[in-house]
Order: structure tokens, then sequence, then C-alpha cells
């Protein structure tokens, strides 16, 4: 199960909030949590607060709705910045003219789920990984065919 939270309407721009969001992808959400704590990006603080909210709609889940969810193995499965609305603005520029230009804005989005490979423990053992079908023998790739060489024609 997926649980997200979004940010709306965030005055960065989207490149600038995917550099940050592209280092937590798929980490574990403690891992994540840390990383972002100690990120020197002005968007950092913002993506810290919409992960914390994801975990906490995890949370809930878990307490309220019945929901069987170990927040303790939850992992970030998506981090998405798209593209809002643009401000359209003008800076005067020499001569009496303007430049225009835009000021981006972004929407974020966070998904955490639990860590598909482990299996629930029982009491206070320790989780123990599932195992993983055997893989299958990869297929050798066909040899390149040898160009023909050319047949010289003989004088007599």
């Amino acid at each position: 199960m997926e649980f997200t939270a979004k940010a709306r309407y965030m005055r960065v721009s989207p490149q600038k909030a995917r550099l940050v969001l592209d280092l937590i992808k798929g980490q574990r959400v403690e891992q994540a949590l840390n990383t972002l704590a100690f990120t020197n990006k002005r968007i950092a603080p913002v993506v810290h607060k919409l992960l914390r909210s994801a975990i906490e709609n995890a949370n809930y889940l878990s307490t309220e709705k019945g929901v069987d969810v170990d927040v303790d193995r939850l992992y970030v499965k998506r981090a998405v910045a798209n593209e809002g609305p643009r401000l359209k603005r003008i800076r005067p520029a020499p001569m009496g003219r303007a430049y225009r230009y835009q000021r981006r804005m972004a929407h974020l989005e966070i998904a955490v789920a639990e860590k598909p490979g482990m299996v629930k423990a029982e009491g206070g053992e320790k989780a123990a990984p599932a195992k993983k079908p055997a893989r299958k023998p990869l297929l050798k790739r066909a040899a390149k065919k040898a160009t023909a060489k050319k047949a010289s024609a003989k004088k007599k």
C-alpha cells in the first residue's frame, strides 16, 4: 500500500526541487529524513516536512483505520516535482524597454510504501528476508553475421 503527501504551489522551480527529491528516492524513510536535514538547499526543509506528513499519513491509517503498516519498514517509493502555474513578470530594461521573465512554481508529491522484500516478524524476532524466485538463465545473443568478402575478378 502507498501513502502520499502533496505540497502544491511551492515557489521554487521544479528543476531545483528535483535535485533534492532525487537524493531521497528509493531510500528508507529514516535515512531520507537524515539526508534532508543535512541538505543545504532552500527547498530541503519543505521536502522534509512533506516527507514527515507522508509518514504520519501511514501512521494514521495503521492506528485509526486498521491497516496493517509497519512504519519502520517504509521507504520513499516516489518523489516527483511537477510544473505548476507560472507568474509572468516584467523587469525594466535600458532605453524604456521591458524584459519579460517567468517565476516558476512546483507541485511536489512524495509517496512512501512498505519494503516488499521483508516478511513480518512474530513477537520480538527480527524480520527475515523473503525468498527470491530463481533467475532464468540469460539467452545468448546470436552472433553477428560475418560480412561476405567480394570476389575479385581475374583478368586473362
